[in-house]
Order: C-alpha cells, then structure tokens, then sequence
C-alpha cells in the first residue's frame, strides 16, 4: 500500500533536517506547515516554483550547489531567531513524468552536509543518505548532473555551458538564494 503524504510526514517528524524527494509542487504548503524553513534543492533552476500555492507563515527558498552554503547559513539566522531549534524539510520538486532527478537529490544531500558542517545534523535516514551520497560523488556532481536525462535535455537545447555553472559547488556562496515568501 503505497505511503500517504502525512504518513510520510509523521516518519521523518522527530528530525530536525528531513527529506522529501519527488513532492508535487500542490503539497508543499503541507511540508510548510510542519518546518520553520523549507528549502526547494533545485540543481538547474527548472523547478515549477510558480506551481507552488502561495504559503503564509512560511519561508521557502530555493537552493542549489552554487547557494548550499548561504542556505545552511540562513537555517543558522532562523535558529537564532527563534532561541530553539529551526525545524527543515528539504524538497525535490516532482517533474513532469515523476520521474528521480538524481542532480536535485545530490543538491539535496549538499545541503544537509553543509548544515552539518554548522552542528546541524539531527537528519532523517532520508537526508542523511542523501548528504552520505553527496559526499562520496561531491567530485563527480558535475559529470553525474550532465550525464542525467535532465542533462541530456540541458545539453540538446545547447544550455551545456550553463548547466556546467550550476554545478560548480559553493561558487554562489555570497550570492543570494532565491526566496519565496
């Protein structure tokens, strides 16, 4: 019997750092409501964003390789803010076809390996397998994300150059994450 969305949520609830892979753009104002901060791990910036509803009390940003180390910082801001721990769901967006978008999930575990370089590091078994395969494949991620299907479809429409950017980790770090309030 296939899991419900708050079935899933109740498995990862005890977690400060959870994650949540392959999530219609429809639910994530239910990851919302359980985490201070909701991070989109977006490798390419083709995430459907816009297909998120609009979410009150929420902050969601969105993260990739270049901007993992500026979003572990802002988890750090909230968690100050609140004197207590700052709860975080990080999100893959479902594609079109639902299909694994393996560069999201690596950007996913660079985002809960930079946070545990902060003494964040009470991870779900989701997202501690996720920074466990980012960090053994961190030199790879730039092959792994080309040789995609996502990257095969980058390198047809002649975006190579581009997508080569996205993966250059930490390269964004001064630069400011995408935000969506």
């Amino acid at each position: 019997m296939p899991t419900t969305s708050s079935e899933f949520l109740d498995s990862q609830s005890r977690y400060q750092v959870r994650l949540h892979v392959g999530v219609p753009a429809a639910e994530v104002p239910e990851l919302a409501g359980t985490a201070h901060l909701v991070l989109v791990a977006d490798a390419l910036d083709d995430g459907d964003m816009a297909a998120i509803p609009p979410l009150e009390d929420a902050t969601v940003r969105v993260v990739g390789f270049r901007t993992r180390e500026r979003a572990a910082a802002d988890v750090l801001e909230v968690q100050a803010r609140r004197g207590d721990r700052a709860i975080v769901s990080i999100v893959t967006l479902a594609g079109p076809s639902r299909a694994f978008n393996v560069e999201d999930f690596l950007v996913a575990g660079a985002v809960v390996d930079a946070l545990a370089a902060r003494g964040i590091d009470f991870s779900s078994p989701e997202a501690a397998a996720a920074c466990a395969a980012f960090t053994s494949l961190h030199r790879a991620v730039g092959h792994l994300v080309t040789a995609s299907a996502t990257g095969a479809e980058w390198a047809a429409r002649g975006r190579t150059a581009e997508m080569v950017e996205a993966c250059r980790i930490d390269a964004g770090a001064d630069a400011d994450v995408a935000a969506k309030a």
